[in-house]
């Protein structure tokens, strides 16, 4: 600890999705469930933690410059590629790109969580239907994360063309550390 973590969009518009695990025991990860159950909201941001599995703090957003994420939507596989985009052929995805990088740690596909989704801009209509919206994100937005304790951190840049307004960029990532 004593570090951050900013993820940042460069060009804006841009998906960033991350998942956390517990440095010391990963089966501890990031719970959408719990996050939204305990923050009593849709809309996390600045001010918010990110909660575990085990209903333990992981991360405090201390920072957002965009204001608006996600944590409704699971990371683009290719079954999202299959069912919501009518496409058989092979395309990259969150989810394939989040399990190469965990991997490395032990931790299988099916142990990486429902992703944050940073910059993401999903609505949802009266009847509660869900549409993602071009993010509302500008070049250099950024959120900022505080860890409550030491975490193994996968992110990725989103490649689902309905999360980016149908293009895709970078995303970039800083740690910053604190002062003691």
């Amino acid at each position: 600890m004593g570090q951050r973590l900013r993820v940042i969009d460069p060009e804006g518009q841009q998906v960033s999705d991350m998942v956390l695990f517990n440095a010391e025991d990963m089966r501890e990860k990031l719970s959408s469930g719990k996050t939204l159950d305990f923050e009593e909201s849709i809309l996390i941001s600045k001010g918010n933690y990110l909660w575990s599995n085990r209903g333990n703090k992981l991360a405090k957003i201390v920072e957002d410059t965009n204001g608006r994420n996600d944590f409704l939507l699971a990371p683009c596989c290719s079954q999202t590629f299959k069912i919501m985009y009518k496409n058989d052929e092979y395309h990259p995805s969150c989810k394939e790109n989040l399990v190469r990088k965990v991997a490395c740690y032990g931790i299988s596909p099916d142990e990486v969580p429902t992703a944050f989704n940073i910059f993401m801009n999903v609505q949802f209509d009266e009847n509660g239907k869900l549409s993602v919206e071009t993010p509302t994100s500008k070049p250099g937005d950024y959120v900022e994360f505080e860890p409550t304790m030491d975490l193994i951190v996968g992110l990725t840049a989103c490649s689902a063309e309905d999360s980016n307004g149908g293009s895709f960029k970078p995303i970039q990532f800083e740690i910053i550390d604190m002062p003691e």
